[in-house]
């Protein structure tokens, strides 16, 4: 997406502070633990997914890091300054867009945007300039002079994070962005936030949709129950939660009985049919017990052929189901 976004090309923080470093954090509501002694750590220039079950502690944890709520114990840090102590300075580093805001739908996209330019002080002969610029590429440059309240939720979302822009923030604190939009606004949102990371922002995203935080983030946390269930690369946590390696195998024909076939063969621990594919199956085993080569053999031996033996890929959404607990919150 071409842009003339020259205002959020500024160089950004040389501190080698990660972008976000929560120690022991907890927080208390009356008689309920929203957070119990979590801790996470969020490198600068990197997209960071923030998964968990609804009332897991995702909403508390954003409002700590952007000071709408205090630590009650535990340390939280923006950028190395203390969200406690340095109000002002993490405010002035952070864009903040939640689940639910609300709008001036009364107003068109400039005028809504001119208003919050001028709130962040930005003098009057900057902001028409800063608003081309997050309009060029949130790509709603041309309907600038639209009402907000003709506009769909799509481009809605489009001109709440033009909103969070416009102050130049070294980080974005979103929450449930894609939430509401079809899968067309969905793709183009990703598109925007992997160039906000190109230019050296760095973007904390709360999300459910796991399948796009998988081929989005470069690292994630999972948090359940108020409790960090993982945190760091997402490449780790498909590591640490496969307990067993499995294979896809695909064969040339299928029969009756070929699954409990497959999981007859020594070491086998699970057979699972691909969904929506014939003759395909998911086959994970022991490395303890048995190896790979063993394993191929096995099938082998079942008299069809073999025409796809491959490492499977664990899914973000398989991990996730691993790490959290059954039951509503």
């Amino acid at each position: 997406m071409a842009t003339t976004f020259d205002a959020l090309q500024s160089a950004t923080s040389t501190a080698t502070a990660p972008a976000i470093e929560i120690r022991r954090l907890s927080h208390v509501y009356k008689n309920h633990r929203a957070l119990v002694d979590v801790s996470l750590r969020v490198e600068s220039g990197s997209i960071h997914g923030f998964v968990g079950p609804n009332g897991a502690g995702k909403t508390t944890s954003l409002k700590l890091i952007c000071t709408l709520l205090k630590p009650q114990t535990g340390t939280v840090r923006v950028f190395g300054h203390d969200v406690l102590t340095e109000m002002a300075e993490v405010r002035r580093k952070i864009g903040f867009m939640p689940d639910h805001f609300s709008m001036y739908r009364q107003m068109t996209v400039h005028e809504y945007l001119d208003f919050f330019a001028a709130a962040y002080g930005l003098p009057p002969k900057d902001r028409d300039r800063v608003i081309g610029d997050v309009l060029a590429l949130t790509d709603m440059d041309h309907r600038r002079e639209d009402l907000i309240q003709g506009l769909s939720r799509g481009m809605q979302q489009r001109v709440g994070l033009a909103r969070v822009l416009v102050n130049d923030p070294q980080l974005l604190l979103l929450d449930e962005p894609a939430s509401g939009l079809d899968p067309r606004a969905r793709i183009e949102l990703m598109d925007i936030l992997r160039e906000l990371r190109s230019m050296g922002k760095t973007i904390f995203i709360s999300s459910h949709i796991l399948s796009e935080l998988a081929e989005l983030c470069d690292s994630v946390t999972i948090i359940d129950r108020g409790v960090t269930k993982f945190s760091g690369p997402i490449e780790d946590l498909l590591a640490a939660v496969e307990e067993h390696p499995t294979y896809r195998f695909r064969f040339g024909n299928d029969r009756e009985g070929l699954a409990e076939d497959l999981a007859a063969i020594f070491g086998v621990v699970s057979v699972e049919p691909v969904e929506g594919e014939l003759a395909s199956y998911r086959v994970a085993y022991d490395w303890t017990k048995t190896t790979t080569n063993d394993l191929l053999a096995g099938a082998l031996s079942l008299g069809l052929p073999v025409v796809e033996f491959t490492r499977a890929k664990r899914h973000l959404n398989e991990a996730f189901m691993d790490l959290t607990e059954r039951g509503v919150r």
